[in-house]
Order: C-alpha cells, then sequence, then structure tokens
C-alpha cells in the first residue's frame, strides 16, 4: 500500500516534506531570465529542487493554488511536476483541499487520481460531512492511492470551527479525528498505520500528545513548521518511535538560498541543507 511506502520513506530518509509551493517571486532571477514563459521556468526550478533532495525528503506537497493562479502554463507546470515526482520514484501529494459531494467529489477523484494530474495522495476538507470522502475510497482500495483529511489546522483561525465544543464534551476536530481513525481501520497497511491520513498542525502542541494517543493508526501530514511558529520539538509529540507524520516545510526550503548566501546559482544545494537542517533537527527528539 502507498501508506507503507510513505513510513519506509521516512524510516529511511527522515519526516522532511518539501512543499512545492512555488511561486514566481521564489524562483531565481537568472533561472527566470533563461526562459521565456513560466510554465518552463517553474518546472526547472522544482526540477533542480527535487533532483537536489529526493534522496532525503520523505515526500512532497505540491499546493495547486500556485499552479492554478497563473493559468495554463502554471498548470502544465504542475502536471510536469507530478509526473516528474514519480518518475524519481518518490511520493507525490497534491494538495487540493477539496470538500465537495457526489458527482462533483467523484469527479475530483478522478482528475486528481488519474491522467495528468494524478498524484500518490491528496488533501480533502471534510468539514462539509464525510459524504465527501466517500468518493475518493475506491481509489484507496483498488489504485494504491491515499488521502490527507482536514483534522485540525495550524492556522490562527483552526478555533473559529475546528475547536467548537460539542455534545460529547469533545472539540470538534477531535469528532473529526475519531471517524477518520475509524474509518481508516479498513485501509490499515503492513506498517499499522491506514492510507488515510490526517492533516494535524503542530503550532496547537498542547493537545499534541492526545491526539497521537487517540488517531493511533493515523499517519500525520504535520504544517506549521518554521515560517508559521512550529519547532522541531513541537514536531516529536505528533510521532510514534520517529514515524507516523511527515513534517512539510515550503518557504523555508524554497527560499534557502536567499539565506544562504551561496547565491542563486547554487538554490538546489541550498535547498537540500535546509531539509538536512529540518530532518536533524527533527531526528534530535527521537
Amino acid at each position: 500500500m502507498i501508506i507503507d511506502k510513505l513510513y519506509s520513506q521516512v524510516a529511511e530518509k527522515g519526516n522532511v516534506c518539501v512543499g512545492l509551493d512555488t511561486a514566481l517571486e521564489y524562483i531565481p532571477k537568472s533561472v527566470l531570465d533563461s526562459h521565456q514563459n513560466a510554465e518552463d521556468a517553474i518546472f526547472e526550478f522544482n526540477r533542480n529542487i527535487i533532483d537536489s533532495t529526493c534522496d532525503i525528503a520523505a515526500c512532497y506537497k505540491v499546493q495547486i493554488a500556485y499552479y492554478e493562479a497563473l493559468g495554463i502554463e502554471g498548470i502544465r507546470a504542475y502536471s510536469k511536476t507530478l509526473q516528474y515526482i514519480k518518475s524519481k520514484n518518490s511520493i507525490a501529494i497534491a494538495d487540493i483541499k477539496r470538500g465537495d459531494i457526489a458527482k462533483t467529489a467523484e469527479m475530483y477523484a478522478k482528475a486528481h487520481f488519474q491522467g495528468d494530474f494524478e498524484s500518490d495522495f491528496i488533501t480533502l476538507n471534510p468539514y462539509m460531512g464525510f459524504d465527501t470522502i466517500e468518493p475518493y475510497l475506491p481509489y484507496v482500495t483498488n489504485e494504491n492511492k491515499g488521502l490527507f483529511i482536514l483534522i485540525r489546522t495550524s492556522n490562527r483561525g483552526a478555533k473559529d470551527i475546528q475547536y467548537v465544543d460539542t455534545a460529547e464534551n469533545k472539540k470538534l476536530y477531535d469528532i473529526v479525528g475519531e471517524k477518520i481513525n475509524e474509518l481508516g481501520k479498513m485501509y490499515l497497511g503492513n506498517c499499522g498505520y491506514s492510507a488515510l491520513g490526517g492533516v494535524i498542525g503542530c503550532t496547537h502542541q498542547e493537545e499534541g500528545a492526545q491526539l497521537r494517543s487517540n488517531l493511533n493508526t493515523t499517519f500525520f501530514l504535520i504544517p506549521g513548521y518554521g515560517a508559521q511558529g512550529g519547532t522541531a520539538g513541537d514536531i516529536s509529540i505528533y510521532l510514534k518511535d520517529g514515524n507516523g507524520g511527515v513534517v512539510n516545510s515550503s518557504r523555508g526550503i524554497l527560499l534557502a538560498y536567499k539565506t544562504r548566501g551561496n547565491g542563486e546559482k547554487n538554490y538546489g544545494e541550498c535547498a537540500r541543507e535546509e531539509c538536512i537542517k529540518i530532518r536533524n533537527n527533527i531526528w534530535k527528539f527521537r
């Protein structure tokens, strides 16, 4: 199962998920100047980041909004990036956060688990109800795909809805997480985790130990590290024996060349150094 591959990648390479949230302003001027269009510039940048990190990164998360914002050229770069990740035998998470139902959700599932936009995992928003998840499950069963479903996110506004008290004397995110964990038991890999993972932000660490204990078969995609304030110590709360989760970092890795003084020509190497730094900082807490 795809979750077993991800678990093995973490065991071998560490917990870093490289976020390819690639904006044009993140790309070195020399790369932009060497191409006549955004599509080629973005793909060259992404390709070099992937080549520089694929032996030390567990997976890659590609946020579709950055590519959609650039129209057709951006979408072509998005597709090429996903295909290139696959060609490197790495794991791609398409960060699309879909949350619709019925036929619409079926079309989203087909769009992002087949064809030009095929990825290994996608992100989903379940807060419209669990019928938002059902159309994706045949792909988990039959096509070796996986899901990362929003449970408790890292943004300030998470408290507006996710922290609402329920009749069960729990927070809403607790109920959502428990339902995902229970549903996920139908899709367990040999590693003991489910192909139905959860998005758990690391910036509210006070509940972290309880979440990790309660959601014992749910693999976590953990945003919030670095720019959003999360630390390696915070991350360790959400892992179990150093595994059970991947930690996304986007700007910290993509823009490392701006803070390391190695120059634009070495942006791939700078990304690699930052990836190693994050990985090693997390490993200290195993």
